[in-house]
Parts: C-alpha cells; structure tokens; sequence
C-alpha cells in the first residue's frame, strides 16, 4: 500500500517509479564544464567588487581612530570615501551603528 501511494505521488510531481535496481543516472561532462563556466563569469565581477570594497576598507583605516570595525560599518553605511567621512556631519556619523562620540571627537579633531 506504502509503495502505491508512492509511486502516485511520484507521478503526480513527474518523476518515472524508480526500480530498486536502477542506479543514479551520472552527470555528465558538459554538463558540469557549463555549469563551472557559468560560475566563473558571474564569480569575477562579484571578487572585483569584494576586492575593492577591501580597498576602500582599508583606505578608511587610514584616518586616525578609525578601525577595521568602524570601517567596515563606514561602508556599509555608504560611504565610499575618505572624504565623505571627513566631510560628514557629526549626527551622520553618529547614525553608524559602531560609531561613538569618541570617535567622532577624534574625526573632527582630525579634520582641524
């Protein structure tokens, strides 16, 4: 009874009854070198985004109080220069999850 309503839903989702003899049908050749091509093209824009996204990371722990984490928090917040951090009022930078008045103290002092 098990294997009849089995087999129905089987059938109903459109896959074949499959004999307990039968053997995994192996994928072949040109189907993983297509499926590799593919990922490789759509992996090169993603590492030269991520690769400048690292730069401009570490281009922001250039300026003094800033640390990886702040840096990172910079970014993701939408700053995408040195200059837009400097340049940022003090209530913006606040706005930052990470950011303190500390390190805000240390912006403007920076700036001067």
């Amino acid at each position: 009874m098990f294997t009849k309503i089995l087999n129905k839903l089987k059938t109903i989702f459109g896959k074949k009854s499959i004999s307990k003899t039968s053997k995994p049908k192996k994928v072949s050749k040109t189907t993983k070198s297509t499926k590799s091509s593919k990922k490789a093209k759509t992996s090169k824009p993603a590492k030269g985004k991520k690769q400048e996204a690292k730069l401009l990371i570490e281009s922001f722990t250039s300026i003094p109080g800033v640390g990886a984490k702040s840096a990172k928090a910079f970014y993701e917040a939408g700053f995408k220069s040195t200059e837009d951090i400097l340049s940022a009022k003090e209530e913006e930078l606040l706005a930052v999850p990470g950011v303190g008045i500390n390190l805000v103290k240390k912006l403007k002092d920076f700036k001067s």
